[in-house]
């Protein structure tokens, strides 16, 4: 193992020592906070201690809205009120059934005449675009609906698996599946329509657990949250507008939480986040510490909130209406005697010199003792406790996270149907086969959202010109996250002849009488 990336000495891993002194001393640190220690500190204790002055009056007045703390019973939220208006829903109905039936070739094909994004499929050594785009086209779907070179050339008459092998092995990478996904993502967010669903600002990350099967069983691992089969978990970023940005293949095993920042900050597309959704699995107080450094806005769903304590400054201050939920005080000296190793560390990730997710993983494993992991952990109570106290006071942060998770956990839904062969599960051996496996999924999802974006505008236009009323505020219960009138299965055909011309459209199905 000597030698090997993952167990190289921490220090090795970051930005070196003389160079991060020339970035701090030039004000040049890639981060979103005041580099000054004192100044740091000043700022989000005042604040902190701010909001707990006002959410301890308001809890004591039980003015909290829709959430009350007893010492009996500890905190208490009122669930969100979830229902689609009846409006929306008639609205939903109407745009499915105009919208016009295809197979999946039929939509990469013009989801490529649209973005191009199969220029991005660069040969390893030439650089040179793929000559047959539709053996292209043929090799992803092979990915994104796990069936596999050999199944595929059998379902796609005049391939052979010879020949999508030999575009795999030189089209197909990490990073050619990267750009492309880019390239859709960016198409998403110029649209005008996708303005409905939000404006690229923020974003969620789920994991979705894939068992593993045949060969690939001793690469799964076992997470009780996902019953007693062995899986990996493809863990992906979807921002506001539905497209997903990002995914990963993960171990089941490990915490959702330690691949939250390499979508963030690694993604390749124009999409600017700024704040930042996950459930439960998707927190720990290394990751809100990060965040924030890394500018951030950082709002997980925490089950259990009440359970989760908040932490305040040393000092005076009495907060006895918040006792039932106060853990303890913070330590700010190891704050202050590790600060430049916290910005080391941040910038380090901030500059990819190292991912996010390892150096996570190996703050995670220290013992407690591990004065930087300790140090990282205050300052991520801070922000905790910061977020949870704007938890309390807004209902509108919890509807916006609420609706994030939301799109998250129906594009899964999406994943799940498109990922279908070999019963939805891996069997690939090799981790690099899986990642590809992952990317496809990613990809043709993506391609999905746009092509359903598109065509849900012109249905929305086509209702109007017909006469139905068309509300503007119920343009966000839409979704592009359909697959019925997607035929995913049966033989993969690439007509020529059922292009569709520059700047033309498919008709839409016709509309019932209003």
């Amino acid at each position: 193992m000597q030698g090997s990336r993952q167990f190289k000495d921490f220090d090795e891993y970051l930005v070196p020592v003389e160079k991060f002194a020339t970035l701090k001393l030039a004000s040049e640190l890639p981060l979103a906070v005041a580099t000054d220690c004192d100044q740091y500190l000043h700022d989000r204790l005042e604040l902190l201690e701010a909001q707990l002055a006002t959410v301890n009056r308001m809890a004591a007045a039980n003015d909290l809205p829709d959430a009350i703390i007893t010492t009996a019973s500890g905190l208490k939220i009122t669930p969100l009120d979830a229902a689609v208006p009846d409006a929306a829903q008639a609205m939903i109905d109407q745009t499915a059934m105009l919208l016009p039936h295809l197979k999946i070739t039929e939509l990469l094909m013009e989801v490529d005449e649209w973005t191009g994004f199969t220029r991005h499929f660069t040969h390893l050594k030439t650089s040179d675009t793929a000559k047959d785009k539709t053996l292209l086209l043929t090799t992803i779907l092979a990915d994104a609906i796990n069936l596999g070179l050999t199944k595929m050339a059998e379902s796609c008459p005049g391939t052979t698996y010879a020949k999508l092998s030999w575009l795999q092995a030189w089209h197909i990478r990490d990073e050619t599946y990267s750009t492309a996904l880019a390239e859709l993502v960016n198409a998403q967010f110029r649209q005008p329509f996708a303005g409905n669903w939000g404006d690229g600002t923020t974003s969620s990350s789920d994991g979705q657990n894939f068992r593993t099967g045949s060969k690939a069983e001793s690469t799964g691992h076992i997470n009780p949250k996902y019953g007693s089969s062995p899986g990996r978990t493809f863990y992906t970023h979807i921002s506001d507008q539905y497209a997903p940005f990002h995914t990963k293949v993960v171990n089941v095993g490990v915490r959702d939480s330690t691949y939250v920042l390499d979508g963030l900050l690694y993604h390749e597309s124009d999409l600017r986040i700024e704040e930042h959704y996950t459930d439960t699995a998707g927190f720990t107080d290394h990751v809100f510490a990060l965040m924030h450094l890394l500018g951030f806005r950082f709002a997980p769903r925490i089950r259990d909130l009440g359970d989760t304590k908040l932490y305040i400054p040393k000092g005076d201050a009495a907060y006895d209406a918040l006792k039932p939920m106060i853990g303890g005080t913070l330590n700010i000296k190891h704050v202050r005697a590790h600060w430049d190793e916290i910005l080391r560390l941040a910038t380090s990730i901030k500059q990819g010199t190292v991912t996010a997710s390892l150096m996570l993983r190996k703050l995670g494993s220290y013992p407690r003792q591990n004065g930087l992991a300790v140090a990282l952990r205050e300052l991520g109570r801070i922000e905790r406790t910061l977020f949870i106290l704007d938890w309390l006071q807004s209902v509108e942060l919890r509807r916006r996270v609420h609706a994030g998770l939301n799109k998250g956990e129906a594009r899964n839904a999406l994943a799940r149907a498109v990922f279908f062969n070999r019963l939805g599960e891996i069997r690939d051996r090799s981790f690099e086969q899986q990642r590809y496996r992952a990317s496809g999924l990613n990809l043709v999802t993506a391609a999905v959202v746009l092509w359903n974006t598109v065509y849900l505008e012109r249905a929305a236009h086509a209702l109007r010109g017909n006469g139905h009323a068309v509300d503007d505020a119920l343009l966000q219960y839409l979704s592009p996250l359909g697959w019925e009138h997607i035929n995913l299965t049966g033989d993969y055909l690439w007509r020529s002849s059922a292009k569709i011309g520059a700047g033309k459209f498919r008709p839409l199905r016709p509309l019932q009488p209003a």
